[in-house]
């Protein structure tokens, strides 16, 4: 293996990378909704939108001044934060909204990096957020859970082609923008059912008086903007001046 200095690495990561054909764009959004689509294969990818969703609680938990305990993460793609400190209050109420949030905003911040060309740069950066979560996970399918998702990321980063660089990235991109909806969907099917008392939405409901559906709501409007301000950033621009009339 060639050596690689700090500085060389450093222009690796932070350098910018050209734009990927307008077919590996679109392929690798088909192949994102059809994770999210399909009910096998979503069981499986949700887990990486149960990380971003527990790491947003923690996150903002800690922002906010409250002392965290831990995150777990389950074999059934469910998860939970612990974090101490006052039970009401704006800290409390801002941990609670964090979950469903955060899987499509960071698809947006995402696809905002990759609109600038910073392709190793998105993927790097994924690769410090899934350590800073694995320091505050606290059971071992989490840990196993988190680690693969990381060796994965890193190994697409530092052994992937150009391509495979640019395909694996948009693809992590479109998912959590479009998956950002579906759990959302789900949250509110359990509600009904009253198959969530405590759920994000109704310890929001708790907190602030508002209804647990206004919260639901405004996840599922996160959501959605997030995927259309997302998805015009990741789809380059096309010329129609040279379409024939």
């Amino acid at each position: 293996m060639e050596n690689v200095s700090i500085a060389d690495l450093w222009d690796r990561v932070t350098g910018t990378q050209p734009d990927p054909p307008l077919w590996l764009v679109g392929l690798v959004g088909i192949v994102a909704l059809a994770a999210v689509a399909h009910g096998p294969t979503w069981r499986l990818a949700r887990n990486t939108v149960t990380i971003a969703h527990e790491g947003g609680h923690a996150l903002i938990a800690l922002v906010t001044g409250r002392k965290l305990d831990g995150i777990k993460l389950h074999s059934d793609t469910s998860g939970v934060t612990v974090s101490r400190g006052k039970p009401h209050g704006p800290g409390m109420i801002f941990t609670a909204m964090a979950g469903y949030v955060t899987p499509p905003l960071l698809g947006l911040f995402f696809a905002l990096l990759l609109a600038d060309g910073r392709i190793t740069l998105m993927l790097w950066f994924s690769l410090a957020l899934l350590a800073a979560t694995l320091i505050m996970i606290r059971n071992a399918y989490g840990a196993l859970s988190v680690i693969a998702t990381g060796a994965i990321v890193f190994a697409v980063s530092w052994l992937g082609s150009a391509e495979v660089q640019a395909g694996f990235a948009y693809l992590a991109a479109w998912f959590l923008l479009l998956a950002g909806t579906r759990p959302v969907v789900e949250l509110q099917r359990m509600r009904s059912r009253r198959m969530a008392p405590s759920s994000d939405a109704d310890q929001l409901a708790h907190l602030t008086g508002v209804p647990g559906l206004a919260w639901v709501g405004l996840f599922a409007a996160t959501a959605l903007l997030a995927l259309l301000a997302g998805g015009a950033l990741l789809v380059p621009d096309i010329d129609f001046s040279d379409l024939p009339t």
